[in-house]
């Protein structure tokens, strides 16, 4: 395996020493990421009855910044190849913070969405892939268990987000609140700095990058299909739970801390979800087939979210949260990690950014989706049952499709060990040969040798 990454990324990964310093810097880059679109909610609904606005128009300001994130993927793959990880996460960082503190003087919806969707999603794309990014350079041999725990990041800052957000709202508003939230996201360009390059870096030229980023011969790839169609499927519900969590236990009469504290419990759930599926993902059962774990997890969170609705009270919300954090941290942790297990490290930047790219249609169209559902039934009801549905079909997809997949896969190296195989012996028959040639050549060389001494022995015996 070492070996492999070595040819494929022209050196050997360290696979540690300065590694888990980045692993650290790609947990703060992560954590911002994923969490901060969600932990975002606690002020939707305040929000909603300032501007006096739906349950649909105010989920699409964490979907715009989610989809933003998402389709910056080839612009930040782009930058990280020309100018490498680090830069790239440090303006990214200082964008995040501007465009919160520009936020909180919006007078309008529309300025949320412009400053928190378009230049906050930007900005945390620019953190997002370049950590994913320097992860794959950095390990090899222990990379799921690194990519479980800098994907860990984003439970602990939802766990941690989502009461300092409530608390915030309580103290200063929810225009203060942006104002604070603002500074705190430039210490994504302290996490940037971690972010050593190993060696030099190549400054190639920007067409050469734009074309190592859009190699469309991924297309050809089967298992790369099968995981962007079930992807793309999957993302049509997977946020939307998460973003309308803490509003719908609102609805159903929680208090505003008891509700923010179902975001905590299912933040500390995944937190450790995160790094357990990581070391289960490397064990030498699992690595083989990860794709199979990742399917599973999928399909058991759809189920969790068909089931919700049937709970009553808080506590049953809590057991709902529970598990959704078990399950949404085994999908965060194997989401890219079945993606390198797919492409490898060399080709993972520009799966990345494909991949992102593409996704950012089902994640900008599933949270507002979602809200149109609470919009016209006036429950919550029918949205977790359309995400449940979602989720569980992706999950399905994912699984018999990989079956097949692992299938052809097999089929493929029995029959290049086939043909290895017969060479092998080809090889050893034309040894073998040519040793019997030369052995006979020997033989009738001895053969000439001895009647020429035989006929030499008279001719003396005369004399």
């Amino acid at each position: 395996m070492g070996a492999t990454a070595a040819s494929a990324l022209g050196y050997t990964p360290p696979d540690g020493g300065w590694g888990w310093v980045v692993v650290f810097g790609a947990f703060i880059s992560i954590g911002f990421s994923y969490a901060f679109p969600k932990a975002l909610t606690i002020f939707f609904k305040e929000i909603r009855q300032h501007f006096g606005i739906s349950y649909s128009q105010i989920a699409w300001v964490s979907s715009i910044m989610l989809a933003v994130m998402y389709a910056g993927g080839p612009i930040s793959s782009v930058l990280v190849n020309r100018f490498g990880s680090r830069p790239v996460v440090i303006t990214g960082g200082i964008m995040c913070g501007v465009s919160m503190v520009a936020a909180s003087f919006s007078s309008t919806i529309t300025h949320l969405y412009i400053c928190v969707g378009i230049v906050g999603g930007l900005g945390l794309s620019f953190n997002l892939q370049p950590s994913l990014t320097i992860i794959g350079k950095y390990f090899q041999a222990r990379r799921p268990i690194a990519n479980g725990l800098a994907m860990a990041g984003s439970p602990v800052f939802l766990c941690t987000l989502a009461p300092l957000n409530q608390f915030l709202f309580d103290r200063y508003g929810w225009r203060g609140g942006f104002f604070i939230l603002g500074a705190m996201l430039l210490n994504c360009c302290v996490a940037g700095s971690l972010m050593r390059p190993l060696g030099d870096v190549t400054t190639t030229s920007c067409v050469n990058c734009i074309s190592c980023c859009s190699n469309l011969s991924l297309f050809r790839h089967r298992g790369f299909i099968i995981y962007l169609i079930g992807n793309m499927l999957m993302f049509f519900g997977f946020f939307s739970p998460m973003i309308f969590l803490a509003p719908y236990a609102k609805y159903r009469g929680v208090d505003e801390y008891s509700a923010a504290s179902l975001l905590s419990a299912l933040a500390l759930v995944d937190m450790i979800a995160r790094p357990g599926t990581g070391l289960l993902a490397n064990t030498r059962w699992v690595r083989p087939r990860v794709q199979y774990l990742f399917s599973f997890a999928i399909t058991y969170n759809g189920v969790c979210h068909l089931l919700c609705p049937l709970v009553s009270g808080y506590w049953g919300l809590v057991a709902y949260a529970v598990c959704y954090g078990l399950v949404y941290g085994m999908v965060c942790a194997l989401l890219f990690e079945c993606l390198m297990d797919l492409v490898g490290p060399r080709m993972f930047s520009s799966a990345v950014g494909l991949v992102t790219i593409l996704e950012c249609c089902p994640v900008l169209l599933g949270p507002p989706i979602a809200g149109a559902l609470v919009d016209v039934f006036g429950d919550y009801s029918y949205m977790f049952y359309m995400c449940g549905a979602v989720m569980l079909t992706a999950g399905l997809f994912l699984f018999i499709m990989n079956y097949f997949n692992y299938r052809r896969l097999d089929q493929a190296k029995r029959v290049q060990e086939k043909s290895v195989e017969l060479e092998d012996r080809r090889g050893q028959c034309e040894v073998q040969q040519s040793d019997r040639v030369v052995e006979e050549h020997d033989q009738n060389q001895e053969e000439d040798n001895r009647a020429s001494q035989a006929k030499t022995e008279p001719e003396d015996s005369l004399v």
